[in-house]
């Protein structure tokens, strides 16, 4: 199974991405993560990025298809995955189609998260994670709070607001995202892999339409491994 899943920041991405991971035993692979990464031990590409992400900038194509094609031309090469973020404007979907054509591996599905800007803002703003880096839980502070204010209840290290979960950042970014989903989900459109999914159900009622979505386009292909 080989998936790309598609939605506003704030739309549940990680967090379905993770289910999906735990029920297929498929591979998570997350740019933004792969970034903050980077940021957070000061690397070359982390100084490149980081005044970008503060500011709610998409990184920049080339760089980005350069690191996913890093990926999958190593040894590490994932064959059945799930992508959060990426692609996330219709060239990078052109680059990555390529990619997968020369690896001779295929999509299955794109999942398309919908939900509206304004919920998107009451999200992020909320959001809380952990500054340990080897950790990096999120928390919210209506929808999932930690049980210690401030602290992370798996590592106990102190929870900060990333410098891109402001408002006017989160603003931002959505009108990024909203410039350039359009062209790419009709490029899916076009080649039948688009399942749209409601973004703003509780998250047990999203995956399960996740898997309905899934189970009509090959029953016998989405059955856990």
């Amino acid at each position: 199974m080989r998936l790309v899943l598609v939605g506003p920041p704030g739309s549940g991405k990680g967090t379905q991405a993770e289910r999906l991971v735990q029920r297929f035993g498929l591979t998570a692979i997350g740019t933004g993560a792969m970034f903050r990464d980077a940021i957070a031990r000061d690397t070359a590409m982390g100084r490149q990025v980081r005044p970008m992400m503060d500011q709610g900038l998409l990184v920049p194509d080339p760089i980005v298809n350069d690191v996913v094609a890093e990926l999958f031309r190593s040894s590490a090469r994932p064959e059945r995955f799930v992508m959060d973020g990426y692609p996330r404007t219709y060239s990078q979907a052109v680059a990555f189609d390529a990619l997968l054509h020369l690896e001779y591996l295929a999509l299955d599905a794109v999942v398309n998260l919908a939900i509206d800007d304004d919920e998107v803002v009451r999200r992020i703003s909320g959001r809380r994670c952990c500054s340990n880096p080897e950790c990096g839980v999120c928390f919210h502070s209506m929808a999932r709070p930690p049980k210690v204010a401030g602290q992370c209840d798996v590592c106990g290290h102190p929870l900060l607001q990333r410098d891109d979960d402001n408002e006017e950042t989160i603003r931002r970014r959505l009108g990024e995202f909203h410039k350039n989903t359009n062209d790419l989900l009709a490029h899916y459109r076009k080649q039948n892999l688009v399942d749209d999914i409601a973004a703003t159900d509780p998250p047990d009622v999203i995956f399960q339409n996740i898997l309905a979505a899934l189970a009509r386009r090959a029953p016998k292909s989405y059955e856990p491994s």
